[in-house]
């Protein structure tokens, strides 16, 4: 059975996306790769995989860290043009409008933060509807973007994810009713991801309705099987699960050997994909010119004329 997603007023764009990852699902793997700023350029990384591989990824990530929001909508307009998918996240404090320490650092007013009347709930829902108009003017361009807000939550290094698993789902739950229900945003794949910590997922799920793919993040190494299933085992049938975020790229054979068959995994930034301590040019070489996983190339046309 084919899956839909879990919002039915979705962007043409956005349906078939999702159909073309779940078609993957055990027969291939787009590749990703998250940008950053830190080096001068945010083609920093994907300049390196073009240097060394002669390719581009799949997927690119983008993040409205530090306010960046008509840079990353700019980019994503252009990386669509060129063929590719768009991923978003958002390292931000608990105000929505500041950047990776507040992320760490600050603390929500979980007792009121969802209190209708409450002045920390309006302050809640006003940092969240920070990023609207610009996820707005990609829908109205027919983008559809995975969207990843949220993540490491059950890590809890992240203030998102020190309200608990309770308060994390209403959190989740009350940006997905916001964007959704009332703003209207109907070009969002909700991409749900967990960080390789020990302990049980299941408490951390918001439900099948208001998620569509779900996966983990790890910097361990390998193909990460024992995260798959963890994940595998609360998604349901049929629902994609991607290696959310990966330090060391796996490469096919560690997939299979490990029965993992993620259907993404998108490698972070900087040292992680330029440095051989954790991907060698020959590792490089390997994974992007296998034809198990999808390169910028190779991605489906998805898009509705």
């Amino acid at each position: 059975m084919t899956r839909k997603l879990c919002n039915p007023n979705a962007i043409p764009a956005a349906q078939r996306l999702y159909q073309y990852i779940c078609s993957l699902r055990g027969k291939r793997c787009l590749t990703g790769q998250m940008e950053s700023n830190w080096c001068g350029t945010t083609d920093h990384e994907i300049n390196y995989l073009v240097m060394r591989t002669g390719r581009m990824p799949a997927i690119r990530g983008l993040d409205f860290i530090d306010n960046d929001f008509n840079g990353v909508v700019r980019r994503a307009v252009d990386w669509h043009a060129r063929g590719g998918i768009v991923t978003i996240c958002w390292h931000t404090g608990v105000d929505f409008a500041s950047s990776y320490m507040q992320s760490k650092e600050d603390e929500l007013d979980w007792e009121n933060a969802f209190l209708q009347g409450a002045r920390a709930h309006e302050a809640l829902l006003e940092g969240m509807d920070r990023a609207v108009p610009y996820l707005r003017r990609l829908q109205h361009m027919n983008i559809p973007v995975l969207w990843r807000p949220f993540h490491e939550m059950d890590g809890k290094w992240f203030w998102w994810g020190r309200g608990g698993a309770e308060g994390f789902v209403k959190l989740w739950r009350l940006m997905y009713d916001r964007y959704t229900r009332v703003h209207g945003l109907n070009n969002l794949i909700w991409v749900l991801g967990f960080s390789d910590a020990p302990g049980d997922l299941s408490p951390w799920y918001p439900g099948d309705d208001c998620v569509d793919i779900l996966g983990g993040d790890s910097y361990q190494g390998g193909a990460q099987g024992e995260l798959y299933r963890k994940c595998a085992a609360i998604a349901p049938a049929n629902m994609p699960i991607c290696y959310h975020e990966n330090g060391e790229i796996p490469s096919r054979r560690q997939m299979e050997e490990e029965n993992a068959p993620w259907v993404w995994f998108m490698t972070w930034h900087t040292k992680w994909i330029t440095s051989d301590e954790f991907n060698t040019a020959d590792k490089l070489q390997e994974v992007y010119h296998d034809p198990y996983f999808v390169t910028l190339n190779g991605v489906e046309n998805y898009i509705d004329e």
